[in-house]
This record gives C-alpha cells, sequence and structure tokens, in this order.
C-alpha cells in the first residue's frame, strides 16, 4: 500500500512540473508574439518608423507581415518543444 501511494506522489510531481513546463513555454511564446505584434506594431512604431524594409517603414512591416511570420514561427516552435518535452517525461506520442 505504501508503494503505491509512494507512486502516486511520484506521478502527481511529474505531472506537476510537466505542466509547469508546458505553461512557462506558452506564457513565453505568448508574451514575444504580443511584444512583436502589439509592441513593434502599435507601440513602438513611431520610434522605428524610420527604418527602411523592403520599401516601407520597420513599424508598418511588423504590423502586416512580422506578426504573422513571428506567429508561425512560434507554431513551430512550440510544437518542437512540446515534443521533446513529452519524450522527457514519457509522454510522447507513437
Amino acid at each position: 500500500m505504501a508503494d503505491q501511494t509512494t507512486s502516486n506522489a511520484a506521478q502527481a510531481e511529474s505531472d506537476q512540473k510537466y505542466w509547469s513546463a508546458n505553461v512557462r513555454i506558452i506564457i513565453i511564446s505568448l508574451i514575444i508574439w504580443a511584444l512583436v505584434s502589439f509592441g513593434f506594431g502599435v507601440l513602438l512604431r513611431p520610434m522605428i518608423s524610420g527604418i527602411a524594409v523592403g520599401g516601407t517603414d520597420l513599424g508598418f512591416w511588423f504590423a502586416q507581415q512580422g506578426s504573422i511570420i513571428v506567429f508561425l514561427a512560434l507554431i513551430f516552435f512550440y510544437a518542437w518543444r512540446m515534443n521533446k518535452l513529452d519524450k522527457e517525461f514519457g509522454v510522447e506520442e507513437e
């Protein structure tokens, strides 16, 4: 009986570490996305408007293309990192 209780406690601790790492990855990704899309595209646009990229200013570029490209990169990063995390905790898909 004590072995099963210890096993359940170890599993609960492992689950807690897994979800803590998962939530940390999500929060970091959301902060990066918010910084790029809202920060560079809206709030910091006047500061970076003098830098030309592709025939337009950098603030406009971030608002139109940059935030989408970063969002797609974050999706691939999240999938890659979660696969690595799943293997680390033994919950990967077959």
